[in-house]
């Protein structure tokens, strides 16, 4: 029993990643349709990790930035619900994988906000963003979260 929960769970993490493929590609609508089908079978309820991804992912997807904005809080709290989730010290935020979310997630936040001229949230969470990026390796998605912090730091002052 345990070892098919284990293969439904990857196959929705590579449902997700076959759309965020997509997305990458350029095909924002279709990633959208197909993050938005998942979501539908996920649920509210469904496990944190996925809706975590998905949300974060979803919300790149999105035209309008309010919508974004949403998206972008779904998956912060479906971060923040992972210690609620009973899926064991993998899936606790204090895992190693799940708190290098956390820059992503704030900088997103801190971005939406941006766009819709709320400086002061965008500062709180590009605040928490940084002071989670420690967390971060020394890679390519280290390496672009850290400048997506730095680039938005220097807007937001005006430069």
């Amino acid at each position: 029993m345990m070892e098919q929960q284990q293969a439904s769970e990857d196959a929705v993490m590579t449902r997700i990643g076959q759309a965020v493929m997509l997305l990458h590609g350029g095909d924002r609508e279709e990633a959208r349709n197909r993050f938005g089908e998942l979501w539908t079978e996920i649920c509210e309820a469904g496990d944190a990790l996925h809706r975590c991804t998905l949300a974060h992912y979803m919300a790149d997807t999105q035209d309008d930035p309010g919508d974004e904005l949403a998206w972008d809080l779904r998956a912060l709290t479906a971060a923040d619900g992972l210690d609620k989730s009973g899926d064991g010290p993998a899936r606790s935020k204090d895992s190693p994988a799940v708190r290098a979310f956390y820059p992503s997630l704030h900088l997103n936040l801190a971005a939406d906000y941006a766009k819709l001229q709320r400086p002061d949230a965008a500062r709180l969470h590009l605040d928490r963003a940084r002071d989670a990026a420690d967390v971060l390796g020394e890679d390519g998605c280290g390496h672009g979260v850290r400048a997506g912090i730095d680039r938005l730091e220097r807007r937001l002052r005006g430069r």
